[in-house]
């Protein structure tokens, strides 16, 4: 049996996968850093659609990954949660 590390070695020896790897790897780190400012935040959905002019089930689309955010979107996100939206290029 391929161990799920062995094989993630191999796929990432592709080039094409290599870079949807890191995509899909960017987006990821994104929703899971704007579920932990909310959370720190200690704010509901519901509680931060309110703040930033939206409903809850936007903020669940935006944390499930189902729509891209804008800037400025992402902006409103970080301010409601007592954050600052840093983009940065590496």
């Amino acid at each position: 049996m391929t161990k799920l590390a062995d094989l993630r070695k191999r796929l990432l020896e592709n080039p094409e996968v290599r870079t949807e790897y890191a995509q899909a790897d960017a987006e990821f780190s994104l929703i899971e850093a704007m579920i932990t400012a909310r959370r720190e935040a200690r704010l509901t959905q519901a509680e931060l659609a309110q703040k930033i002019g939206t409903t809850q089930s936007a903020i669940a689309r935006l944390e499930a990954g189902r729509v891209s955010p804008s800037i400025t979107t992402l902006r409103r996100y970080a301010e409601a949660t007592g954050h600052q939206l840093r983009v940065s290029f590496s």
